[in-house]
C-alpha cells in the first residue's frame, strides 16, 4: 500500500514529479545520460537552471532587481549568510523569534551585527505569532520565519515596516501568494515544499549587496553566485532539477491562486474536525496564528496518544508524529498533499474511539 506523507520534509511530491525524475535518473530526456551524470556545465543542465529560475519569476512575480539563485547548505546556512551579507557590525537588525528556526537565525546573526529581537512568543512555548508590537525604524533589516513547522504557526500577514524583510519561507514557498516587493531577501530549503533535500532557493535584492565592510569568501557572497549564474561551484544538480519539475508542477495547477485555495481547502478540513472531536486538541493558541502547511494536535487524553498514532498509521499515514521537542501530532499537509490523503486521516480521527 502506498502510504500518505505528512513527514514534515523531506515530505511529500507530486506524483507525475517522482515518475519524472526516476526516470531522469535512468535517461535525461532522451540524452543518454542520467540526470545523475551530467554536467553542471552541460548544455542539459543550463536548460534546467535556465527554466527553474524563469518559473520561480513568473510564480512570483519577480522581476530584473531581483538574484534568483539555487544554492547548497540549506536553510540553516542562509541563518548567517543573510546576516553577513547585510549587516555591518555598528548596524542592528530586527528579528521575529517565532521557533526554533528563528531562534537559531538569532543566534547566528549576533556573528555579525546588534540584533534587537522585536517580538518573541517564546515564553508561551510559540504557540502564537506575536501581535501588537511595534517594529523600531533604524533597522537595517527585519527577520522573519513564516511558517513554522514545529509548532504550528504562520504568519498570515506579513508586519509593516520600511525596512526590507528577510524570510525563511522553507515550508510555505509557494503555497500562496506574497508581496514580493516587501522582501529583501528569501530563502528556502526545498526539501518542505519544493523538491528533495539538498537544494535551497534564494532570492535577494541586488541593491541590497555590497553595502558591508567586511571582507566576503567567494563562497559566501551573494554576488559572486548571481555573477555566477548559482554554478560558481558544482550545484545539486538532482535537487535542482526536481525543483524545477516541481515548479513545473505547481503552474500546471494553475499557480499561487490555486495553490493558496488547494491549501486553505486541506486546512480547513483538518482543523474542523481538531475543533470538532472532543478526542482532539490543537496546539496553537490563536486561530488566525494556525499553519496551512503543518497542522499541530494532541490527544485530549493523553492516553489515547499511542492508539491513535497507530490507528493512522494502520490506515496508511505516515509520519504524523509531533516533533519530538513537542510531542503530540502534526500532519504536513504541503503543496504536493491532496485533498484526499487529508481526507483519510480525517476519517480515523472521527472513527476514533
Amino acid at each position: 500500500m502506498k502510504k500518505i506523507n505528512f513527514s514534515a520534509g523531506p515530505a511529500i511530491l507530486p506524483a507525475s514529479v517522482i515518475t519524472q525524475a526516476a526516470a531522469a535518473v535512468e535517461d535525461l530526456d532522451g540524452s543518454g545520460l542520467s540526470i545523475l551524470e551530467i554536467s553542471h556545465r552541460s548544455k542539459a543542465f543550463d536548460a534546467v537552471l535556465v527554466e527553474a529560475e524563469a518559473l520561480v519569476r513568473e510564480l512570483l512575480n519577480v522581476g530584473d532587481e531581483y538574484g534568483v539563485l539555487f544554492l547548497s547548505g540549506g536553510a540553516s546556512t542562509q541563518f548567517f549568510f543573510t546576516a553577513m551579507n547585510l549587516l555591518n557590525p555598528d548596524e542592528t537588525a530586527g528579528y521575529l523569534d517565532t521557533g526554533s528556526w528563528s531562534a537559531k537565525a538569532i543566534k547566528e546573526a549576533k556573528l555579525f551585527g546588534h540584533v534587537n529581537v522585536v517580538a518573541s512568543s517564546k515564553e508561551s512555548n510559540y504557540n502564537h505569532i506575536p501581535k501588537g508590537y511595534t517594529v523600531p525604524g533604524d533597522l537595517k533589516y527585519l527577520h522573519l520565519t513564516s511558517n513554522n513547522t514545529i509548532f504550528g504557526t504562520q504568519f498570515q500577514s506579513f508586519p509593516e515596516t520600511d525596512a526590507p524583510l528577510v524570510a525563511d519561507m522553507s515550508s510555505d514557498i509557494f503555497s500562496r501568494r506574497i508581496p514580493l516587493e516587501r522582501f529583501g531577501i528569501i530563502y528556502a530549503g526545498a526539501q518542505k515544499n519544493l523538491g528533495p533535500a539538498g537544494a535551497t532557493l534564494v532570492i535577494v535584492r541586488k541593491d541590497l549587496l555590497g553595502t558591508v565592510e567586511r571582507q566576503l569568501p567567494s563562497m559566501l557572497d551573494y554576488r559572486v553566485h548571481i555573477k555566477g549564474s548559482s554554478t560558481f561551484n558544482t550545484p545539486p544538480v538532482y535537487p535542482i532539477y526536481v525543483m524545477m519539475l516541481t515548479l513545473r508542477w505547481i503552474k500546471e495547477q494553475g499557480g499561487l491562486t490555486a495553490m493558496e485555495a488547494h491549501n486553505e481547502r486541506k486546512a480547513k478540513l483538518l482543523y474542523d474536525e481538531i475543533d470538532r472531536n472532543p478526542k482532539f486538541t490543537g496546539t496553537v493558541s490563536d486561530d488566525e496564528s494556525r499553519s496551512l502547511m503543518n497542522v499541530t494536535f494532541v490527544c485530549t487524553d493523553d492516553a489515547d496518544t499511542g492508539r491513535f498514532l497507530a490507528a493512522a498509521e494502520a490506515a496508511g499515514c505516515d509520519g504524523i508524529k509531533g516533533h519530538r521537542s513537542v510531542g503530540g501530532f502534526r500532519a504536513s499537509i504541503y503543496n504536493s498533499m491532496p485533498y484526499e490523503g487529508v481526507e483519510t486521516l480525517v476519517n480515523v480521527m472521527k472513527e476514533f474511539n
